[in-house]
């Protein structure tokens, strides 16, 4: 996915109210971004660090500018939860995302399951049975090059992971998509010191069959992508 315009530069203030960001820009303008990462944003959100913002022209928008990524360290790491179901459907469209490959239809945000939820992703073929993605966007990690999930307490990834369960005791294809929007780790697992529900459910979920995938992307003020598989591990 490339973006369509370039992308500005500015250096994080301070984010605040979940859903706002107080940025900078090289000239000293001072600007309000919207924040779409309703995470803690573990690691991502430090005063100081430089940050990319989208803008908008739209007249209905509050804030013009959308906070899409930030460096941390020396890698730069994609903070926007809106881009990761538009990422997978690209890898998968693309036969990235080999796995998940073969099916003559695609279809997003399709209501489900028992407790009321939304597939980020269902494909469909006729001689095939249903397949149902659920993806999750990964910014949170560790110095060892270990990426974490979630990186606040997630009762809605809990939720979706029994869901998945269900689907897979249904017969159907269940599977679980970490977009890993940071190019400097090399495996997924759970944040079981944050969420050790979440540790405990997705590990119930491994062995009831659902599948856990996780891809890395490529990240730049040019674009993100996936590119390739890495290693998700519940020691």
């Amino acid at each position: 996915m490339k973006f369509t315009a370039p992308l500005l530069a500015a250096t994080l203030l301070r984010r605040y109210k979940r859903f706002l960001a107080d940025c900078e820009l090289a000239d000293g303008t001072r600007l309000t971004a919207a924040c779409p990462n309703t995470g803690s944003m573990l690691g991502c959100a430090t005063p100081g660090s430089r940050v990319w913002l989208s803008q908008s022209d739209s007249p209905t928008r509050k804030y013009r500018h959308t906070w899409e990524m930030v460096e941390v360290g020396k890698v730069t790491v994609g903070i926007n939860t809106g881009l990761p179901n538009k990422l997978v459907r690209e890898a998968i469209e693309n036969g990235v995302l080999a796995e998940l490959a073969g099916y003559a239809n695609l279809r997003g945000e399709v209501p489900f399951g028992v407790e009321r939820s939304r597939i980020d992703l269902l494909l469909q073929s006729p001689a095939r049975a249903d397949c149902y993605v659920e993806v999750k966007n990964v910014t949170a990690a560790v110095s060892d090059g270990i990426a974490l999930f979630p990186d606040a307490v997630s009762a809605r990834g809990a939720k979706h992971l029994r869901e998945l369960m269900r689907l897979k005791a249904d017969g159907l294809r269940a599977v679980l998509v970490y977009c890993v929007q940071r190019g400097d780790v090399d495996e997924v697992r759970p944040a079981d010191a944050i969420d050790p529900l979440y540790g405990r459910t997705l590990r119930e979920a491994l062995a009831a069959g659902v599948e856990v995938l996780a891809y890395r992307a490529k990240v730049s003020p040019r674009g993100v992508a996936l590119k390739e598989r890495i290693a998700v591990t519940c020691p």
